[in-house]
């Protein structure tokens, strides 16, 4: 089957910072691609750069040498054509539920009464419908991160930058979020970046993984991931998946036989 076109060329991009001694060097001449409707998980040592190079994508931060090449067009940043979603799910307590999923729309001068019924369409898509005029202090952790993902998707983005957004909540959320993501970025036919520590996560959600090697980084390797399940916790009964992680484990030297990948919630 023939690749997909490439959608993002990520090309030599070098960045250091200043500090009270020398530069710290951060990227080292980073390289590589993402595919239209790809998903792709970058791992690798922790501090070694893996939000730096989202922030370039982003365009909140500029390389200091090295470029982006957006479907055919070499660009400064994504700014614009990305959604970016953290960790912290950075919704605003004085809004609603529905209110943080506006923002972007209304930033966007989108029609009110439009706006709102796709704010619906997508509550509703996520288990979310009746959840509307509450705020974000009555939620669990969980919903709190699928208004989040809501909120990013809502606005179409050409590409989902997603910055370890499950890595603090408990393993059986993780795993539901993992399959509501999974359900989504088909739905809506989209690209996903998804930065993350957990090798797990990265296997049973990826077609991709794209490892880096410790500060500054490069791209140490990239191993496909052929696992035909769509749930991330079928991929994890796969045959294939504990092979996979291996390779990986085996690539950040972690010792395998210290960390074997989950397979059931606690």
């Amino acid at each position: 089957m023939a690749a997909a076109p490439i959608q993002l060329s990520v090309r030599n991009i070098h960045k250091a910072f200043a500090g009270k001694g020398p530069e710290v060097r951060v990227l080292d001449g980073l390289n590589f691609d993402i595919h239209e409707q790809d998903f792709v998980s970058i791992i690798g040592p922790s501090g070694c750069g893996k939000t730096t190079i989202f922030n370039i994508i982003a365009g909140l931060i500029e390389p200091d040498a090295g470029n982006l090449v957006y479907r055919g067009e070499e660009v400064p940043s994504l700014r614009g054509q990305v959604g970016y979603m953290m960790q912290k799910d950075l919704l605003f307590p004085w809004r609603t539920v529905l209110g943080n999923v506006l923002l972007g729309l209304e930033m966007r001068g989108v029609d009110r009464r439009a706006a709102v019924d796709r704010a619906r369409e997508h509550l509703h898509a996520f288990g979310l419908a009746g959840f509307e005029n509450a705020y974000p202090k009555t939620l669990s952790g969980g919903m709190r991160q699928r208004v989040a993902l809501i909120r990013t998707l809502i606005m179409d983005p050409g590409i989902l930058l997603l910055d370890e957004p499950f890595s603090a909540l408990d393993y059986q959320t993780r795993l539901y979020l993992e399959g509501v993501l999974k359900q989504a970025v088909e739905t809506f036919n989209k690209t996903v970046v998804l930065v993350t520590h957990d090798i797990d996560e990265a296997v049973a959600l990826s077609k991709r993984v794209v490892v880096l090697s410790g500060r500054p980084a490069r791209v140490k390797t990239v191993h496909d991931i052929d696992i035909a399940e769509h749930s991330p916790i079928a991929a994890r009964s796969d045959h294939r998946f504990a092979g996979y992680f291996r390779t990986l484990c085996g690539e950040l030297d972690i010792q395998t036989e210290a960390k074997q990948p989950e397979t059931t919630a606690s």
